[in-house]
């Protein structure tokens, strides 16, 4: 399935060290000197806390952080452990030096997350057996292990989990820089032709996060392919994005649906998400998830207490004019 090959694809892009990580200068610095003390020690390394958007390399680095210990590592996320018990089994068969990558793990529920501190701080997990009255605690000893948790929402962790782990890494969304780089790298691994002019513009488009810029580099290297004798330069990229409808700043058709509902619907607000979010056809979820953190990050959208206020930089966007207010109220 394309979906497949577009995971295997993603999956070749990603950097195997911390030398090829591109960006997220002080999170690296300082996971570098965590695994470092920890290899020369012969020890596990400490619990690691990631936190960030969804996109800019928390699961790449978890995989390096295994990488660089050569240990295995195990992926599973807080949804899929609902018991205690899944997360029990998990702990019970994990080998020594194991790396165990939690994503979301904000989404745990309460039991699991409550056996979880145990198992961090003492490496050790009591199994319930049987019910009722009757029912007795079986301590079971964990072999050292590293738990690499992965959270877009840092502020929904109970603060004893928080404090649990020995490292915390906060992602922050990368400069145009950075991401060119990582468009020329992934450009050398997929064997595409391109000028910095052409990863300038793909770079301009990508809101900040590798993730995307990886995947518009696979569809501008798309359209290049079919309409442009395969090389991508600035002006083929934008010619490739305007068919894909990412516009100049990184706004995809969700995102200009929102404004644009926002605008000529409510007059730009105040409107309360809900509303929105039907006016667009989307669930609440997404709006709120997907499309708002970066219409608020780029100044186009606002959150206040009475609902979305679209800001005078959206008006402009989309090349609308913002309703007159009137200078004088009824005398």
């Amino acid at each position: 399935a394309a979906g497949d090959d577009d995971q295997a694809i993603e999956a070749a892009l990603r950097p195997k060290d911390l030398g090829e990580f591109v960006g997220q200068e002080r999170v690296r610095e300082q996971l570098d000197l965590v695994l470092r003390a920890a290899r020369q020690r012969g020890a596990t390394a400490d619990h690691v806390l990631l936190s960030g958007a969804p996109g800019l390399g928390k699961t790449t680095l978890s995989m390096i952080i295994a990488a660089e210990m050569g240990a295995p590592i195990r992926i599973t996320s807080g949804p899929a452990i609902q018991h205690a018990g899944d997360l029990a089994a998990i702990l019970s068969s994990l080998a020594e030096g194991e790396v165990l990558f939690l994503d979301e793990i904000h989404r745990m529920s309460r039991p699991a997350e409550e056996m979880l501190y145990m198992a961090m701080e003492d490496f050790r997990v009591d199994v319930i057996v049987g019910k009722g009255p009757g029912a007795t605690a079986i301590p079971l000893e964990l072999p050292p292990f590293t738990l690499v948790g992965a959270t877009t929402r840092a502020g929904l962790l109970p603060p004893p989990l928080r404090d649990r782990f020995g490292f915390t890494g906060h992602m922050e969304f990368y400069a145009p820089a950075e991401l060119e780089r990582v468009i020329h790298r992934s450009a050398r691994l997929l064997d595409v032709e391109i000028e910095p002019d052409g990863a300038g513009e793909i770079a301009g488009r990508s809101r900040g996060t590798p993730r995307i810029a990886n995947r518009l580099l696979r569809r501008v290297r798309d359209y290049a392919q079919v309409k442009a004798d395969g090389l991508i330069t600035a002006e083929v990229a934008a010619q490739a994005l305007d068919v894909y409808e990412v516009d100049g700043r990184g706004l995809d058709r969700l995102d200009r649906a929102v404004l644009t509902a926002l605008l000529k619907l409510f007059g730009g607000g105040p409107v309360g998400l809900s509303t929105l979010a039907v006016a667009v056809g989307e669930e609440r979820e997404t709006v709120e998830e997907v499309a708002e953190p970066f219409l608020v990050r780029e100044g186009l959208l606002a959150r206040t207490p009475r609902g979305r206020v679209a800001t005078p930089a959206a008006w402009t966007h989309l090349g609308l004019l913002p309703p007159r207010q009137d200078a004088g109220g009824p005398g």
